[in-house]
């Protein structure tokens, strides 16, 4: 039996390495070729000599005519608020701002609002059902908060002509009144950055996503929500514990637009149809005085590994010298691990959180682990559990085995690695010391 188990612990090892040295799933290369010019949003104009003088002062009138419809079109930017220190600001914000000549204000168009004294209001966060609205506001009403927080704020002014500026504007203005001020509310494809990009995208005629769909630097949800919640570890380990496969499909460039920086990024590059920047000028307004987000998402394979292994070790040695020592322990994390399988299942099949759903996490932290606590507690006050304890201990290892089988599959993609790493060893020792057939 002894010479059994060092097999199945060298066969254990050896997967782990393998996981640990397997190249991540393949990922779409950035494209760095240029965008696409934009298309032509009407007929070129013919542009020819008068014949004679009153045609001269005709064209002299109509040129006058164009200069003052030109003076009195809004200007149209969009300022981008830098991510903040409460875990709700983690990912940035941004607004469109229509700077109006005839009334000489700034006016925010803020797609983050929401009400907490909605009626069903955790309800709804709870099942993902959430309602935002768009708000309007003054620039400096807006920006008041950001500076009293330290969060740097750049705006992009935008080089749009103006009737796409005057439609862009007068669509803010009935929507920020209207019943389209409210909108259903994803934390990936619907959020404050989209419904910006998407009224841009509206008021360009779709150029805007023409130019930016074939293009990906290689970012996924999962990537970029752990990389901006990173500097808060608690929101940075349930995002990567509750994502499902999909979060780890690449991006496009028009996709992670659903990140205010990202977008920001995205607008820099963009051309119009004669080949010039649709960024016309960039200010900053607030100075940033807090600290920033990483680049990248953490790697955590590594750590993961060697977590997972000294886990095990410790639960091999106490299961020798303090096996009630480790029965508490198990008990302990067992219950755990059920909680987090049940959260993971009402993700799944009681909400409308798409990215959480046929999440693998739940063979690494099974609901099954809640029906172990039974023979844990036996095993705790020095007695044997049933035979059924046997049976659901092997079953919840063999869940976690599959999670690692899994990771060698092309059908199922989610970057999990680092959990199967973790939980796997530990699972395996806590079968080698608590089983009741050894």
């Amino acid at each position: 039996m002894a010479r059994t188990d060092w097999r199945l612990a060298a066969t254990l090892v050896l997967w782990l390495l393998t996981a640990l040295l397997a190249p991540a799933a393949a990922r779409q290369a950035p494209d760095d070729a240029p965008p696409p010019a934009m298309a032509a949003t009407g007929p070129a104009a013919d542009v020819a000599g008068p014949a004679d003088p009153d045609d001269a002062v005709a064209a002299s009138g109509t040129a006058g005519a164009a200069a003052s419809a030109d003076a009195t079109a809004p200007r149209i930017g969009v300022v981008t608020m830098a991510p903040g220190e409460i875990f709700f600001e983690r990912f940035g914000h941004n607004a469109i701002v229509v700077d109006d000549p005839a009334t000489g204000r700034r006016i925010s168009y803020n797609f983050g609002y929401f009400d907490l004294d909605e009626p069903n209001f955790v309800g709804n966060f709870i099942h993902g059902q959430m309602r935002y609205w768009l708000v309007a506001l003054p620039l400096d009403q807006d920006m008041a908060r950001y500076r009293a927080l330290g969060r740097g704020a750049s705006l992009q002014w935008l080089d749009l002509d103006p009737a796409q500026a005057r439609a862009l504007a007068r669509s803010l203005a009935e929507r920020a009144s209207g019943d389209g001020a409210r909108y259903r509310y994803d934390y990936f494809t619907s959020n404050c950055s989209t419904q910006v990009r998407d009224a841009l995208d509206q008021a360009l005629g779709g150029a805007l996503r023409t130019q930016l769909t074939g293009r990906s630097q290689g970012n996924t949800y999962r990537s970029e929500s752990v990389r901006l919640a990173t500097p808060a570890p608690w929101m940075a380990i349930g995002f990567h514990l509750g994502l499902a496969d999909y979060a780890d499909r690449p991006l496009s460039r028009w996709e992670e637009s659903f990140i205010p920086m990202r977008l920001r990024d995205a607008l820099r590059e963009v051309r119009l149809a004669d080949g010039r920047p649709l960024v016309r000028s960039e200010e900053t307004l607030i100075e940033h005085r807090i600290g920033q987000p990483p680049a990248e998402a953490p790697r955590l394979r590594i750590p993961a590994l060697f977590t997972g292994l000294g886990l095990a070790l410790v639960a091999l040695w106490l299961g020798r010298r303090a096996p009630r020592t480790l029965a508490g322990l198990a008990l302990g994390f067992w219950t755990v691990a059920g909680l987090a399988g049940l959260v993971m299942l009402f993700i799944w099949f009681g909400s409308a959180h798409v990215a959480g759903h046929g999440n693998e996490n739940l063979l690494l932290l099974s609901p099954l682990c809640l029906l172990l606590l039974p023979g844990g507690w036996a095993r705790l006050r020095g007695r044997e559990p049933s035979v059924r304890f046997r049976w659901l201990l092997w079953i919840v290892v063999a869940c976690a085995a599959l999670a690692g089988f899994l990771k060698f599959m092309p059908f199922r993609p989610q970057e999990n690695v680092e959990w199967v790493l973790l939980l796997l060893p530990l699972h395996w020792a806590l079968l080698r010391r608590l089983d009741p057939g050894r």
